[in-house]
């Protein structure tokens, strides 16, 4: 007899009969046990008969997935993948127009299914659907959803990898393109052609090529300023997607469908297409929430557009450009001689090679008599000469304070406004990380960022200010350099946490974080680390320790019970698939099915039709050690996934995969899932969580000991006295 590890019982249904209720061994073949269903009901031919979830999922079960069967579990006796790949291959090419749209909105639901997938591209399906897109025609009030169907059929069966995309062909591609403005107004039409024309080019050169021909910013922009977030997001994909795969010495010409531009003109074109000012109107600044998935594609727009400068930050200056020279000549005019001395002023060349280098001095050059060596290091190469320059001419005044200003301190109190802008640009381009790829996973995006056509440049003026207005409050001298780039750096960043919404808003951050507040925060960070470390409070802290770890595990078994929505993510980029999970109240069980679109609340537990007994877990697992990082080019073991991937293993081979949306929900499932098994909760948030508890309550509990000094050791305990005699005595 087999063990119960291996039976599970479940439901089966057959149209016209009533449900059968059977154990199945899950170490026969499933052949054998379809078999045995089918002679329940005296069905003959059994080979030609599948099992299906009974959900809405419709998914097939096959030898791969069927321990994914739990105890309860309803299925759905049902005609095999190939039989109903066969079937819907003739229905969707009907004359009847009815019986076609049924089939068309029956394959785009099966299509989900992998199983059946293969089958039907196995029938050459995609080259079927790809033959009705391109000899579509209007057929009356049917056409809107047939189209939509077939998309969404056709972008189902892409989306398991099974087909390359380099096999279609151009008139495809202009029909696709063609829908983009065709149907502004039918969300689901559009909706997918966008989703197909982001896939071709993420998925294929040859395609990138031909779609980026077909599509402009021009075509792009209406979809911008409509109201769909949804459709928005697409929008923003496809430029994305165009950019992220444009040749280098192209790139800006997938943003407008242009001959080969210089790279220094994409700022122009984006300015006269008025993209960013257009995102920042109706994407931004609209009266809505901003999801995850629209945040994560402004955070990949705003890094590609800042990897525009990399070919300026590792571009070396030449010494003997004249071109180059003109504009370190260009900042002393501006800062020395404000009304420009001609040309052929007077004095021998001797004499002003002898005034240049004292300016070049006073403006802070490493190198005062060839000041051009100061930027053949990479990065930040050119990039800081080009800002130093936008600094000059844009914010004049400021630049001639600053310059004057250090001109007339003592030389060990100046602040080097060449060698300062020369370190602060490398900085802002390893805080922004120019020249770095966008993360998958990543969502953090700047509005500030979207407020000028200039922002890097702008945030560099904003920066050399501050750093400025830092070393006249530390008293720096040029010993102290290395020291206040720290507090710079630090500055900005606390600043750019706090995600303000325009460049303005983020210099009124800076003006609350002088250097006496920084080393406030750092007294304070520093009273929270290391303060209390005397024997008593040590003590305490282990007295205390347990019922604070007890605190902790509870809060991260009542997030468990809430629930989180899981995505599910393979090859392509963006993924409109969720999962939800949650633990039962009384902590028993793991309640957990698929969702047709992210919720907006905690999911009830009746509304998810898997469940997991917690019993059942054997082992968790993160990272590498995943079943499903082990497959064969699961998303290219991609650094930020493998740090959010962990599962759940059970039974003899089961398994329970997850994705987190973030690191915080990483550490939160983890956590809660080790101590459900009673082992220690070892994430970061755990001790991070842990210490901010320890601190806050030994700090309560010392509150009535406050200026009292506290001895490193416990007082010394007394000799015995000689007799006991002072001891009351009861009788």
């Amino acid at each position: 007899m087999p063990p119960p590890a291996d039976i599970v019982k479940v439901a089966i249904e057959w149209p016209g009969a009533f449900p059968k209720l059977m154990e199945i061994d899950q170490k026969k073949p499933l052949s054998s046990i379809i078999k045995e269903v089918c002679d329940g009901w005296s069905l003959a031919n059994h080979d030609q008969f599948a099992l299906q979830h009974a959900d809405s999922s419709n998914f097939y079960i096959t030898e791969k997935n069927r321990n994914e069967i739990k105890n309860g579990a309803i299925l759905r006796l049902t005609t095999s993948p190939a039989q109903n790949a066969q079937q819907l291959h003739e229905r969707i090419q009907s004359s009847s127009m009815d019986a076609k749209l049924e089939a068309l909105k029956d394959l785009a639901n099966y299509s989900r299914d992998i199983t059946f997938a293969q089958e039907f591209i196995n029938l050459d399906g995609i080259s079927l659907l790809t033959q009705m897109v391109e000899s579509g025609t209007e057929l009356g009030a049917h056409f809107g959803d047939m189209l939509s169907f077939t998309l969404t059929a056709f972008v189902e069966l892409m989306d398991h990898g099974i087909v390359s995309w380099d096999t279609f062909s151009v008139a495809f591609i202009k029909k696709i393109a063609s829908y983009v403005n065709k149907f502004a107004s039918d969300i689901s039409i559009l909706q997918r052609s966008l989703a197909i024309l982001e896939s071709m080019v993420l998925n294929s050169h040859d395609l990138y090529q031909k779609v980026a021909q077909e599509i402009t910013i021009g075509q792009l922009i209406p979809h911008l300023q409509g109201t769909d977030q949804e459709i928005q997001t697409y929008t923003i994909a496809v430029i994305n997607a165009l950019f992220l795969k444009a040749p280098d010495d192209k790139r800006q010409d997938s943003l407008v469908g242009l001959l080969p531009l210089p790279l220094t003109e994409m700022a122009n074109i984006l300015a006269q297409k008025q993209l960013r000012s257009i995102i920042l109107t109706h994407v931004i600044r609209a009266q809505r929430a901003i999801n995850n998935e629209m945040a994560h594609q402004l955070y990949v727009l705003q890094v590609l557009t800042f990897n525009l400068l990399e070919d300026r930050m590792m571009t070396k200056m030449d010494p003997q450009d004249q071109a180059q020279r003109d504009i370190i000549f260009e900042l002393r005019r501006i800062a020395f001689d404000a009304e420009s001395e001609p040309n052929n002023s007077s004095g021998s060349i001797e004499k002003r090679k002898s005034m240049y280098t004292r300016d070049y001095k006073k403006l802070g050059f490493i190198n005062h008599v060839n000041p051009a060596m100061d930027f053949t290091q990479t990065p930040p190469g050119m990039l800081a000469l080009d800002n130093m320059l936008y600094f000059a001419k844009h914010h004049q005044d400021a630049y001639i304070r600053i310059v004057l200003e250090n001109s007339s301190r003592e030389d060990k109190h100046e602040c080097p406004f060449g060698r300062s802008s020369i370190e602060l640009t490398k900085m802002l381009c390893e805080i922004l990380k120019v020249g770095e790829l966008p993360s998958e996973t990543c969502n953090d995006f700047h509005p500030m960022f979207f407020n000028h056509d200039r922002s890097f440049e702008e945030f560099f003026c904003i920066c050399i200010q501050l750093l400025n207005k830092t070393w006249k409050e530390m008293r720096a001298t040029s010993e102290d350099f290395n020291k206040v780039m720290q507090v710079v750096k630090e500055q900005i960043m606390r600043a750019l946490t706090t995600k303000p919404s325009s460049l303005d808003q983020f210099k009124s951050k800076l003006q609350n974080l002088s250097y006496t507040e920084i080393l406030k925060i750092r007294q304070s960070e520093r009273m929270n680390q290391e303060d209390f470390q005397s024997r008593p409070i040590l003590e305490l802290k282990e007295k205390i320790q347990p019922e604070i770890l007890e605190l902790i595990k509870q809060q991260r078994l009542n997030r468990l019970v809430e629930g989180t929505c899981f995505r599910k993510l393979n090859s392509r980029r963006r993924q409109d698939k969720f999962w939800y999970c949650r633990l039962s109240p009384n902590h028993k069980v793991l309640h957990y099915g698929d969702l047709e679109e992210s919720p907006q609340g905690e999911v009830p537990h009746d509304s998810l039709q898997d469940k997991l007994p917690v019993a059942d877990i054997k082992a968790v697992v993160t990272g590498k050690d995943c079943p499903h990082m082990k497959e064969k080019g699961a998303l290219k073991q991609n650094k930020e996934v493998l740090e959010l991937a962990f599962s759940i293993l059970y039974d003899s081979s089961g398994q329970l995969n997850f994705i987190a949306p973030d690191k915080h929900e990483y550490c939160v499932w983890t956590d809660g899932l080790n101590a459900l098994l009673g082992k220690d909760m070892l994430s970061d948030l755990t001790r991070n969580d842990l210490d901010t508890l320890l601190s806050m309550e030994i700090k309560l509990r010392l509150l009535d000991l406050e200026n009292i000094q506290i001895p490193d050791a416990p007082p010394p305990i007394p000799k015995e006295p000689s007799n006991y005699d002072f001891v009351y005595d009861c009788n």
